[in-house]
């Protein structure tokens, strides 16, 4: 069983804002989007945005604002379920969150849910504060976070989201500001799979859903899909799916 008391995202505070409370009554999560002090260990230490602490109750909170502004999502909520209660993340420790934008959007669901009377508020809340600490766990054991790795982060969705856009590894690099040869080697080595070939899997994806579910014809798809040249579409198609663009369209997968 869960009782939210108070969930906010994206707040902004100024240059002297702190909170202490040397006991704390409740659960609570904060997630930064600008650097912060934490209490930790018995000393204050300085931490990048999109850092994360977890405090169960009756421990001690303490974090403050270290730059001209400071911007955070929160949540403090009572619970028994044992994803929390027996969660394997370090209580009232910070460490880096790898998807923020993904939380920050779990962080606006939870603030609508507790602030309307809906049918299934409880299990609407309960589901996604269990994600929540889904995404807080994936985050702890993904390991140290690089310097580029959001923009990176930022740059994958922009390619599963816009895979028919004119994509190039140069195109790449001046987004990310790098060379063409560092792009593809943290591209594959924090994603497993070079930053074309990802690219042409979303295609296909996405060439997939439309020959199935659209009525547009396969040179009208393939364009669609970011292919100036159709013959090489169905190349492509053919060699991820073993079937023509046609089959596939025909008979399905």
């Amino acid at each position: 069983m869960t009782h939210i008391h108070y969930v906010e995202y994206n707040m902004s505070h100024n240059s002297n804002f702190v909170i202490d409370v040397p006991k704390g009554y409740h659960w609570l999560i904060v997630i930064t989007k600008t650097p912060a002090q934490f209490w930790v260990n018995g000393g204050l230490k300085e931490y990048p945005a999109h850092t994360t602490i977890v405090y169960r109750p009756t421990q001690k909170v303490y974090y403050r604002a270290c730059t001209d502004q400071f911007i955070n999502d929160w949540i403090r909520f009572e619970s028994n379920a044992p994803y929390i209660t027996e969660s394997p993340l370090p209580f009232g420790e910070p460490f880096s969150v790898n998807d923020p934008n993904y939380c920050r959007k779990l962080f606006e669901l939870l603030s609508i849910e507790h602030n309307f009377n809906r049918d299934y508020k409880k299990s609407s809340i309960e589901f996604l504060l269990k994600t929540l600490f889904n995404k807080l766990m994936e985050s702890y054991f993904h390991g140290d976070i690089f310097s580029q790795y959001y923009n990176l982060l930022k740059l994958r969705t922009m390619i599963q989201n816009n895979p028919g856009e004119y994509w190039t590894v140069a195109k790449m690099a001046d987004y990310l500001r790098i060379s063409s040869g560092y792009v593809q080697n943290i591209y594959k080595r924090t994603f497993g799979v070079s930053c074309m070939d990802d690219v042409i899997d979303n295609r296909i994806r996405l060439a997939k859903e439309y020959l199935i579910h659209s009525n547009q014809n396969i040179t009208e798809i393939a364009s669609q899909c970011g292919y100036q040249n159709v013959e090489h579409f169905y190349r492509q198609f053919k060699h991820i799916t073993g079937k023509t663009p046609r089959k596939f369209q025909k008979y399905g997968s």
